[in-house]
């Protein structure tokens, strides 16, 4: 098929799943407020800002605009996996379709809702008292950094709901997600942790990516060069899962 019947399928399949928000708005809004729950809870309640020179809220908002890149993977590795139960993704591969085109279709919808939620979460964030020191090309930056890495991290939960294939199964795996987002430098620098586990925070590629949005907000906890790292990292990881999923996807009752 040319690129622009590939295009009009995704875009179909995107349509699609916007259409559920229609329907199910409270899993939307459940979405998008959870990661304003946690921002609000550590930077008012938990507190803390070990090892963090300046205001803990500058250090702290950029790791949480990090973490949101993770939160919600399993809601789009959930409705995959019901598809796949449903019979849904059975019939649409029937038809004259691009191979991939459904996939391409929620991670396109998911990735909506992820910009919507990184611009509640900086209002969020300036209300707090958290402050963006670069200017109007750096935040964009930032933007878009943020969102590589929710594309990344999104085909990795796609594949692994394919394989899982069940929606009890993705369950179990989506627990994965926690250790990757905790295990980061999102709340404390690794400076304050032991050898053995600040070594492990610094290979994380979340870690990459949040000390990359402090450099180019000038907050706190942000280091030259780490802008790279961030770009290098999800592009490696959609280099590996996009291929595997649309792999996968296109080999399923086979």
């Amino acid at each position: 098929m040319s690129a622009s019947y590939a295009a009009a399928d995704c875009w179909t399949m995107t349509r699609r799943e916007l259409a559920h928000w229609a329907r199910q708005p409270v899993q939307v809004l459940v979405g998008l407020v959870f990661p304003v729950m946690m921002l609000v809870m550590f930077g008012y309640l938990v507190g803390g800002g070990r090892a963090v020179d300046g205001a803990y809220v500058d250090y702290l908002v950029p790791g949480m605009l990090t973490l949101t890149m993770v939160f919600g993977l399993e809601a789009t590795m959930t409705a995959v996996a019901q598809d796949l139960n449903k019979g849904v993704i059975d019939r649409f591969r029937s038809m004259p379709m691009t191979d991939g085109a459904v996939l391409v279709g929620r991670a396109s919808a998911d990735m909506l809702q992820s910009a919507v939620g990184l611009l509640l979460m900086t209002g969020v964030g300036y209300a707090m008292g958290w402050r963006a020191n670069g200017g109007p090309g750096a935040f964009l930056g930032t933007l878009g950094l943020l969102l590589l890495l929710r594309f990344a991290m999104l085909w990795i939960g796609i594949f692994l709901a394919l394989v899982a294939g069940r929606a009890e199964l993705v369950q179990a795996v989506q627990i994965l997600v926690w250790p990757l987002g905790f295990l980061s430098n999102a709340f404390a620098s690794p400076a304050s942790m032991p050898d053995w586990l600040g070594a492990v925070v610094e290979w994380n590629p979340m870690s990459a990516t949040a000390t990359a949005v402090r450099e180019l907000f000038g907050n706190p906890g942000g280091e030259p060069g780490h802008v790279t790292a961030a770009v290098v990292w999800p592009l490696l990881l959609l280099a590996v899962f996009f291929p595997l999923a649309v792999r996968k996807f296109g080999r399923l009752g086979n």
